[in-house]
């Protein structure tokens, strides 16, 4: 196997060898665009990594990578339409950059992309990635629909947050997993420990995201710090400070997540104060941590080496400590 520096190598020399230059150019351009945003491709490396895991050399599962980061980055420029959101990696998002009617038909185009890349392999593995593709596409869509509704509720339980993070984000990142578990045709008790694996150690991801958006480096985060505070989302932080708190200060954060302001600083900073003093920020770091764990004891149980175990708990132990 490699480290996770070479499988990012691999997959970007990959991806600029793909013909995404096409007519027309307006609805081409901003796929190419967005693909080119950088970001640790962390989909499409866990997808080699997978097949590595289980003997097969990555250039294997290089059709399937590229499908799982066609699709991640598709669900991202919508994502971005949803929320109005000005940045993505540092960069203007694409409908920013062009306009909405081209973000929405670029990102249904890089979905139709997404498929044809299953075309690559032979029937039966075409069938099973299809199949799992599928099955998580529609995760993503329930998920991020759960994600809009969330923003007019008040009464988000912690349980129906932590199905919404499964189907908006960890899910993706299981399949990625299993995704080359498949193309490497390994056992289905393997398959399916994987995505576990995957699964857990994507819950941990995007609460490490929703923990960031509050507290990350704007100079490193590559979004707009506090997103999620001016968006009204009920995070795990929010959440947590609104049980962990008085009756007066979490009425005082639901107040605050109610409303739309032109300036939103003191909105921000308003929430994060309650987010530290009331024990959530610390809540938040310790429910990243377990599910890592929980991802590392799924792990303990495979039957693959000691080497490429410590390969994938060192991929989970730096996404733990990111700051991106």
């Amino acid at each position: 196997m490699h480290d996770i520096s070479q499988y990012q190598d691999f997959f970007i020399e990959y991806l600029k060898k793909q013909d995404i230059r096409k007519e027309p150019k307006n609805l081409y351009e901003p796929i190419e665009y967005i693909l080119g945003l950088g970001g640790k491709r962390m989909r499409p490396v866990l997808t080699l990594m997978a097949a590595e895991v289980f003997d097969t050399d990555y250039k294997e599962a290089l059709p399937a990578a590229m499908a799982v980061e066609v699709f991640h980055n598709f669900s991202l420029v919508h994502d971005d339409i949803m929320d109005d959101a000005p940045l993505r990696r540092g960069q203007v998002t694409v409908h920013e950059k062009w306009n909405l009617n081209t973000g929405i038909l670029s990102g249904d185009t890089m979905l139709i992309l997404a498929y044809q890349y299953f075309e690559k392999y032979e029937p039966g593995v075409f069938r099973d990635l299809a199949k799992l593709f599928s099955k998580t596409a529609l995760e993503v869509c329930e998920g991020q629909q759960l994600d809009v509704d969330f923003e007019k509720r008040n009464d988000v339980s912690i349980q129906e947050y932590l199905k919404m993070i499964e189907y908006k984000t960890a899910v993706l990142v299981a399949a990625a997993m299993k995704m080359g578990a498949i193309v490497a045709k390994t056992s289905e008790k393997e398959s399916d420990a994987i995505y576990d694996f995957g699964l857990n150690l994507g819950l941990a991801f995007q609460l490490q995201d929703d923990y960031l958006d509050a507290f990350g480096d704007p100079e490193t985060f590559g979004k707009q710090v506090g997103g999620d505070i001016i968006e009204n989302k009920k995070t795990y932080l929010y959440l947590k400070a609104v049980e962990f708190s008085s009756q007066e200060k979490a009425s005082e954060l639901q107040q605050l997540f109610s409303i739309e302001l032109e300036d939103n600083f003191e909105k921000i900073e308003t929430a994060k104060t309650i987010f530290n003093e009331s024990g959530a920020s610390k809540a938040t770091q310790e429910a990243i941590e377990m599910y890592t764990f929980k991802a590392f004891e799924t792990l303990e149980k495979m039957n693959i080496n000691a080497v490429k175990k410590n390969i994938l708990r060192t991929f989970g132990e730096n996404l733990m400590g990111r700051k991106v």
